[in-house]
């Protein structure tokens, strides 16, 4: 009996055809559990951003298994939560939400990872920075769930630019401090820290040299530029899709032009009305319906199945709960699911 010839165009036919699972993150805001003041109080006047579950207290144990029980099962494999230092020192009052996660992860549960969000002025010096360091280390890396790529734990580093300005406060520069991050790591036993670097959408902004010698990937928290193709020079969006073409654009440039990975970001929109608005009040009409984001969804995939070496073949989504920011895919009583059901569908 005659055997057929496989060729090494018919392996690339069948590759051509195959699809993998994204690697799925959303950031997640630590803003909800506020004893002294109604810290829903701004967000009550707009009854379309309730959360499902009502105006919940963040941080309590029901909570937190309520909400990682609802990402694992609509495909989100890590939750990537906000995190702060105060500049006058010590950790900011918002690890509730991290610390309920690891009172209740187990081995079964998603995993979880940090966002520096280090818009708070620091480090204003190399002391101050080795204790934030040295808190990530004592703190996180341990436990069984945090996240890692290369066996090496993940941080995400909200603004290159902002640590760039303050390590010159004191002489250092983003590239020596983040080296000095990873040889505390190594000396506490893991393999380092695996950086992920904000790159800017505005090309006036972003030095991919300097970015592909600091970082060992590239991501961000959320963008705010439309579409070019509307001005010769790109402006603030005016809408939820024109927002969505806006990363694509981001997208498509920012991996033809780094040298390190680049984690899509997504976006499920933007309105910071609750918060008092955008310098720009037309801005905040970028807001998502579960359908376009749908389309921003399959354009990420897409993109993915291209160039799966250069995006890990990866996607974070902000956010889980930006509420004040109108960026949220957590359920809530207007649209139910319907968020979660899209990045089930169009990513896993």
């Amino acid at each position: 009996m005659k055997y057929p010839v496989l060729t090494l165009s018919f392996f690339l036919m069948l590759y051509a055809n195959v699809t993998f699972a994204t690697d799925v993150g959303v950031f997640y805001y630590p803003g909800w559990n506020k004893t002294t003041v109604d810290s829903w109080g701004k967000i009550k006047p707009y009854p379309e951003r309730e959360p499902l579950l009502g105006w919940y207290k963040e941080g309590t144990d029901t909570y937190t298994k309520t909400y990682t029980a609802w990402m694992k099962e609509y495909g989100i494999d890590y939750v990537i939560y906000d995190w702060y230092w105060e500049k006058n020192g010590g950790v900011q009052d918002t690890t509730y939400a991290i610390d309920s996660f690891m009172r209740n992860s187990s081995p079964s549960s998603i995993e979880f990872s940090l966002l520096w969000a280090n818009h708070s002025g620091t480090p204003v010096s190399y002391k101050q920075f080795d204790e934030i360091i040295n808190y990530w280390i004592t703190h996180y890396f341990s436990n069984e769930r945090y996240k890692r790529i290369n066996d090496t734990p993940v941080v995400y580093v909200f603004s290159h630019d902002r640590l760039s300005a303050d390590a010159k406060t004191f002489g250092a520069t983003p590239k020596e401090l983040l080296r000095r991050a990873r040889a505390a790591a190594v000396k506490a036993g893991y393999k380092g820290i695996y950086f992920v670097g904000s790159a800017s959408a505005d090309k006036k902004r972003l030095d991919f040299t300097d970015l592909g010698n600091t970082y060992d990937a590239l991501s961000a928290y959320n963008y705010h530029l439309g579409s070019a193709e509307k001005s010769a020079r790109r402006k603030l969006s005016t809408s939820y899709p024109d927002l969505a073409a806006g990363y694509a654009q981001s997208w498509k440039r920012i991996i033809s032009k780094s040298s390190i990975p680049y984690i899509l970001p997504l976006t499920s929109g933007w309105d910071r009305s609750p918060w008092g608005g955008s310098a720009d009040p037309i801005h905040d009409r970028s807001v998502s319906t579960p359908e376009n984001f749908y389309e921003h969804l399959q354009k990420a995939k897409s993109t993915l199945n291209r160039y799966p070496n250069q995006t890990l073949n990866s996607v974070v989504i902000c956010c889980w709960n930006e509420y004040g920011e109108g960026s949220y895919i957590e359920p809530t009583k207007k649209y139910q699911f319907r968020y979660l059901e899209g990045i089930k569908k169009y990513l896993k």
